[in-house]
């Protein structure tokens, strides 16, 4: 049974004027039996436009119409002038244990005929409303403000709403995928740069001063597949990839079709146990991770989509009940390709001097010649020993998944990331201009190779203010490590002096939040943002190396020597849980986006 403590009534005024309605009980004081609780909706002057009063759920909305609540967004009161008193609802408080009970309203104002979705659109101040019911057995003074908990939504097939039966909230479940963005191959006949890899980390926390990380023996944590408001649902992999025919060539792994290089499966996928999945803890990092789960950007119904939801869920590990569950995109993308320089007849595939691919699938046809090229230029026999795994000879970090470091050949060559950055970097055309101009934009730049002009992998707050990947990474003989970093550039210290290390050596939040308005890095080598606080690269001018920065005022900096993605505070809440994934800072500038979901299941609205 829906509880009336186990909601958050959030009201949305669509109206005209700059004054909306108030929100009001009409008795507070209720006796532990037989009392109502009563909210009304009063216009103190007359309103004209939509009004939409929301229950909302950590993971929906539901608006109260004429029959009832309802997911879609249909007005409580419409059209014309409001005025006088409208009753929002009447619950009786027979089954609620003596206590004191907080609402949380939020009252809302929006131009008439404004979408009640669009967070942008609202303006107005949360406001509580508490009463009482009866003597409560033992008075509670928590910490913080009592918060309704987290409630799922009714699920795809059309199931009840299932109310978690604890009367406050006493957990968070924060869920958040590590780099923003995962690639994988179009086809993997050829050769492979990226395999079917994902990844979800998740916390299960405690609230109160000092968030109390629950573990492994306390609950359980797992992963299944939920529908986008724009229907997309991305519960399985098989048949959407050629990935497991070749994977035993590629990575020397006989997998079962629909696993994952780490023994994951998606949902629908698992040939032992269809549905939920589980989520491992990792101890050394205090959280819950899906680690490889081999999602692909196509959804059930084939249509593209390379910001699907996996819907998060605490269990209680000896009963089984379920605690919390949270929504989150898990990104993945195959615009990472080489057709626009590497099919044949464009600038990299027109030497006459090789055969090139004329293969009428352009995406083979393109990795057919990136074969024969390599082949041409280094006497190798590529094409000829096909499908190819471009990281066995050139390392790659992202591959490492024992963390062994280089072996064999590819001690003797270039990185990965070294041999692209480095030699793409120094690519000209006939006239001598470089192919991929140093502070052009990210379309001429990065996402002729990264995802990439549809997919827009970097999103987020940073590329809503005007920035480009090479304000954070530099320039691409940078990214390739031809430069030498400076003092304090390497992550931990260790490599200053020395080339990049791909993967380790990387932007830190402090390179750019170096500290607050009374202490923070200035210099004439520095580009400040507008608000004389905040810098718009992460490294000085002139630095080739493009070396980031090191904040002396740590306020906002990573923990020593780690990431961004690996970074916690506030007693181990892990950042990407509260601020969102590396290259997806909170809030996407679409109000629809995917990305904003969990941001607004956890509190109400985006960023």
């Amino acid at each position: 049974m829906l509880k009336i403590c186990h909601i958050i009534v959030a009201l949305m005024l669509c109206v005209a004027q700059a004054t909306a309605g108030e929100l009001y009980a009409p008795d507070t004081e209720l006796n532990a039996h037989g009392g109502r609780l009563e909210a009304e909706l009063r216009f103190p002057n007359a309103q004209s436009g939509d009004a939409y009063v929301v229950i909302l759920f950590w993971n929906a909305l539901y608006f109260l119409g004429p029959n009832g609540f309802s997911s879609m967004p249909e007005p409580f009161l419409s059209g014309n002038n409001h005025s006088g008193n409208h009753t929002l609802f009447s619950v009786a408080t027979d089954d609620l244990p003596a206590d004191e009970y907080t609402l949380y309203l939020y009252h809302v104002m929006t131009a008439s005929g404004a979408n009640p979705f669009d967070p942008d659109n609202w303006q107005g101040d949360l406001q509580t409303l508490a009463f009482h019911v009866g003597t409560p057995d033992t008075p509670d003074t928590p910490d913080t403000p009592d918060t309704p908990p987290p409630v799922t939504q009714p699920n795809v097939d059309g199931g009840a709403i299932d109310v978690p039966e604890t009367r406050s909230a006493e957990y968070t479940l924060l869920a958040f995928n590590d780099l923003g963005m995962h690639c994988i191959d179009r086809e993997y006949s050829v050769y492979s740069i990226l395999p079917l890899f994902n990844v979800v980390n998740a916390q299960f926390l405690r609230k109160g001063r000092t968030p109390s990380l629950s573990n492994d023996s306390q609950v359980e944590l797992r992963y299944s597949p939920v529908t986008d408001s724009n229907g997309s649902r991305n519960s399985g992999s098989i048949g959407k990839t050629d990935f497991w025919q070749y994977a035993p060539q590629l990575f020397g792994m006989d997998l079962q079709e629909g696993e994952g290089l780490t023994g994951l499966f998606m949902p629908a996928d698992d040939p032992q146990q269809r549905g939920a999945q589980p989520l491992h803890y990792n101890s050394a990092q205090r959280w819950f991770s899906a680690h490889g789960i081999p999602i692909t950007p196509h959804d059930d119904n084939g249509q593209v989509n390379s910001y699907p939801l996996l819907r998060i869920s605490a269990h209680d590990r000896d009963s089984g009940a379920l605690l919390a569950t949270t929504d989150v995109v898990v990104p993945v993308a195959q615009e990472t390709d080489c057709q626009n320089c590497h099919a044949s007849g464009q600038i990299a595939a027109d030497n006459p001097d090789i055969l090139w691919s004329e293969e009428t699938d352009l995406e083979l046809q393109t990795k057919r010649n990136v074969l024969l090229l390599h082949d041409y230029k280094h006497d190798t026999s590529l094409s000829e020993t096909t499908p190819v795994l471009c990281a066995s000879c050139h390392y790659s970090a992202a591959l490492d998944l024992a963390g062994t470091g280089p072996q064999g050949e590819q001690i003797q060559l270039p990185t990965m990331s070294a041999v692209m950055h480095g030699y793409h970097g120094t690519r000209t055309h006939s006239d001598g201009s470089p192919v991929f101009p140093p502070d052009a934009s990210i379309e001429q730049t990065c996402y002729q190779c990264h995802p990439g002009s549809q997919t827009q992998c970097f999103r987020g707050a940073m590329r809503t203010g005007g920035m480009q990947c090479n304000d954070c990474h530099g320039g691409m003989l940078a990214v390739a490590g031809e430069y030498p970093l400076r003092d304090g550039g390497s992550i931990d210290g260790n490599n200053d002096g020395n080339r990049r290390r791909p993967w380790q050596d990387l932007p830190r939040c402090q390179s750019c939040h170096t500290g607050d308005a009374l202490d923070h890095l200035s210099g004439s080598d520095l580009r400040l943002s507008d608000d004389g606080i905040r810098l718009r690269q992460a490294y000085t001018d002139g630095d080739l190396s493009a070396s980031p920065l090191l904040a002396i005022n740590t306020r906002f900096a990573e923990n020593s020597g780690k990431l961004y993605r690996d970074s916690k505070g506030h007693g181990g809440v892990a950042c990407e849980g509260c601020h969102g994934s590396t290259h997806a800072v909170w809030p996407n500038a679409n109000p629809s986006a995917n990305d904003n979901l969990t941001a607004t299941q956890l509190q109400g609205h985006s960023g």
